[in-house]
């Protein structure tokens, strides 16, 4: 990376960055977004504003920024933020990154959570829900914020994940209706079960070597061991005997392991319905558990 020229006004610091950034795939995106976040402005205000002076600060901050863009590093570290379910996040290397397929997970578990209150007449306030592996909050958090009065169990074995998603919560308002746990899965929550989310790691490990994932991603939450099920199967096995009557238990998986994680659970849960729902690209993406 070649020293920094001055760079004076944002057109300046767009030219330099663009040049730095030739090899980089989407490197004007990169380019305008990271100074968009530096400036607390949004893309387009950066290119309709070449002539626009920088400050000091932005100016002294860009180049790191983008030497680490150069270097592969993820644009929601490098911004803090991303967005998940039409809510932003504060994400950190601590954390996985939000992933859009994760999505279905959340809207399988409003509508159950709709239909619960509907059908059941019960209020949000009395139905137990936890998200397994919680990492940034953003299912916890999307499912509070869209459900009012419901209150959640969030766990996480990692403090440092707990940390980064005490702050979504308070982000969005819901600290006070989520419960943060550090816990390995279940093994520290007591009592019946209605609504269990877990997205949990499922990369299989020999996959995982020489991936770029791993370069920034933190490995704790992205390896689930040779077969890619061992937290999976472990969960499953763990909340069998823990679901209430007409509960819900929604895995997240890899499409590649879907017919083995369908057996266990209809192995663990013989009288429950089991069916897997696909995602946008039509591969089964969420392992469902009518209890």
């Amino acid at each position: 990376m070649t020293p920094p020229p001055p760079l004076p006004t944002v057109g300046a610091a767009l030219d330099w960055a663009l040049r730095e950034l030739h090899q980089t795939e989407s490197g004007p995106l990169l380019a305008q977004v990271l100074l968009g976040s530096l400036l607390k402005r949004s893309r387009s205000w950066i290119i309709a504003h070449p002539e626009q002076a920088l400050p000091f600060q932005p100016a002294s901050a860009y180049p790191s920024l983008v030497k680490r863009a150069r270097g592969g590093e993820p644009l929601p570290y490098l911004t803090g933020i991303q967005e998940f379910f039409g809510l932003e996040f504060e994400v950190t290397p601590d954390v996985l990154i939000p992933r859009p397929e994760t999505e279905l997970l959340v809207s399988t578990a409003l509508d159950w959570l709709a239909g619960r209150m509907r059908d059941a007449g019960r209020t949000a306030a009395l139905i137990r829900a936890v998200d397994l592996g919680t990492g940034s909050g953003c299912i916890a958090a999307a499912l509070t914020v869209h459900t009012a009065g419901l209150r959640m169990i969030a766990s996480d074995v990692s403090s440092r994940a707990l940390a980064v998603a005490a702050r979504n919560f308070h982000r969005h308002g819901v600290h006070d209706r989520i419960h943060l746990v550090q816990a390995d899965l279940l093994t520290a929550l007591r009592g019946q079960i209605d609504l269990l989310c877990a997205n949990l790691p499922y990369a299989l490990t020999h996959s995982l070597e020489g991936s770029p994932v791993v370069r920034f991603e933190p490995r704790l939450a992205i390896d689930g061991g040779p077969d890619g099920l061992r937290l999976v199967a472990r969960a499953i096995d763990q909340s069998a005997g823990r679901m209430a009557a007409d509960g819900l238990a929604l895995f997240e998986i890899d499409a590649a392991h879907a017919n083995e994680a369908r057996k266990l659970a209809r192995r663990l849960f013989p009288k429950a319905a089991v069916s897997m729902a696909q995602d946008l690209a039509g591969l089964n993406r969420l392992l469902v558990i009518q209890s």
